[in-house]
């Protein structure tokens, strides 16, 4: 009698439960009545994050974790097309093959509607929104979601890799569209294969599903220019004293001079920019410029002898590439698993190609007051120059350059291969260069 009192106790909790669904606040979006969105995130720890709690995928019980104050929307995914009232019921690890679910303690059933026509849209470096067709006969009876997220490149990856991030996201059956966002499994510029099951929760726990939908494929996006502001706010916080300089330099091999000046009517001409730096950087294999250096020794005031790119150096008088007419862009900041950083700024003059590019991507810098290149006009129309002393600069100037204006001539000092940034892969667990979203 005591069981059979039990059980009716659990099964008016359960009625409750259906007659009166919670709906949790969102982490990241503004709680704005009028809005009605959410969306979810992960923790470091492997933790759905929602508002003041966690879920924990292994144990799917809640842990109240610290309340976020702050954290920043891409512009590009505005609150009122996120979806509404999303919330997850729990994060399972699988592997799908086939068509079908192979997970344990789930029932196939063939009436729920297969997800037809998945469509991707709204797409940022963390987040995406995601929606389908399906029939609606059925929709009464479909109370969660299962996506099945993977990066492309891995489809094929070892199977005995520790598999440290979900691939299975179960969410609650809400409106669609609905917004899918995290930075601890989605990175920028990476490809990724998405499918979509419909499934019934019944009354012992278990998962009723339908077969698994097509296979849909896409590419998250680079970073936004909220996400570059925050890099640049941390590079800021080290930049250090400014001190001054004169010339722009670039070094190469021999050979490069020679071609610019037989092949390319004595002029150095931009190219496109490699990979290094930070993987959502929207200037990596995109802008067209040519790299520049500007730091000092601070005992001499002047460049330094050694260099890892050749022995040889074309340099520029500083108001030549920079000055009134110059628009100065942010554009990354990251290392190399060393103790040094480096800054990518960008050189366009004002109204050019180069300048279209970046102001549509790139956080503008008052040429006269930042924290890494300055130009100043003194009383009698002298410029003067002063850059960063505690980072790298590396300056992208956007226009070709014609050696006429400078001089080439062989340096003194080594040549530094280790100090090579080309193609270079940021240091992913630097606290100093990096921000909350993929990295």
């Amino acid at each position: 009698q005591k069981e059979q009192a039990r059980e009716k106790e659990r099964e008016r909790e359960r009625e409750r439960e259906r007659a009166h669904p919670v709906t949790l606040p969102s982490l990241h979006e503004p709680q704005d009545p009028s809005c009605g969105t959410g969306s979810f995130s992960f923790s470091p720890s492997g933790h759905f994050i929602w508002g003041g709690g966690a879920f924990s995928a292994r144990e799917g019980k809640r842990m109240e974790v610290p309340r976020v104050g702050h954290s920043v929307s891409s512009p590009t995914s505005p609150c009122e097309d996120m979806m509404k009232n999303l919330s997850l019921d729990a994060i399972q690890l699988c592997d799908r093959e086939g068509t079908k679910s192979q997970d344990s303690g789930i029932a196939e059933m063939e009436e729920l509607p297969v997800p037809q026509h998945i469509k991707i849209s709204n797409i940022t470096c963390d987040s995406f929104k995601i929606c389908w067709d399906m029939d609606s006969r059925a929709k009464e009876r479909i109370t969660h979601y299962f996506i099945d997220l993977n990066k492309k490149e891995n489809k094929n990856a070892n199977k005995f890799k520790h598999k440290d991030v979900p691939t299975k996201l179960v969410a609650k059956a809400v409106p669609l569209p609905m917004t899918v966002r995290g930075h601890w499994f989605l990175s920028p510029r990476t490809e990724y294969t998405v499918a979509v099951q419909t499934a019934s929760k019944q009354g012992d726990g278990d998962y009723a599903v339908s077969d698994w939908s097509e296979i849909v494929e896409f590419c998250t996006a680079d970073y936004s220019t909220v996400h570059l502001t925050q890099l640049l706010e941390k590079a800021e916080a080290i930049a250090g004293r400014m001190l001054c300089f004169s010339v722009f330099y670039r070094n190469q091999h021999k050979e490069y001079f020679d071609h610019a000046r037989h092949a390319q009517n004595n002029k150095m001409l931009p190219s496109v920019k490699d990979n290094s730096g930070s993987h959502g950087s929207p200037i990596s294999g995109k802008l067209e410029g040519i790299f520049f250096s500007c730091n000092t020794e601070f005992n001499t005031g002047k460049p330094p002898q050694d260099s890892p790119y050749g022995r040889y150096r074309f340099q520029v008088p500083a108001e030549v590439l920079f000055n009134p007419g110059t628009n100065l862009y942010f554009a990354d900041f990251y290392c190399m698993y060393t103790a040094y950083h480096y800054v990518i700024l960008v050189l366009a003059p004002r109204g050019s190609p180069g300048d279209d590019f970046c102001k549509q991507r790139l956080p503008l810098l008052d040429i006269a007051d930042n924290r890494f290149l300055t130009c100043m006009q003194d009383e009698d129309g002298r410029l003067t120059f002063r850059h960063a002393q505690d980072l790298i600069l590396e300056v992208i100037s956007t226009d070709p350059v014609d050696l006429s204006l400078g001089t080439v001539a062989e340096i003194s000092g080594h040549q530094l291969m280790s100090l090579s940034t080309v193609n270079a892969k940021k240091d992913p667990s630097c606290k100093t260069c990096n921000i909350s979203v993929g990295r």
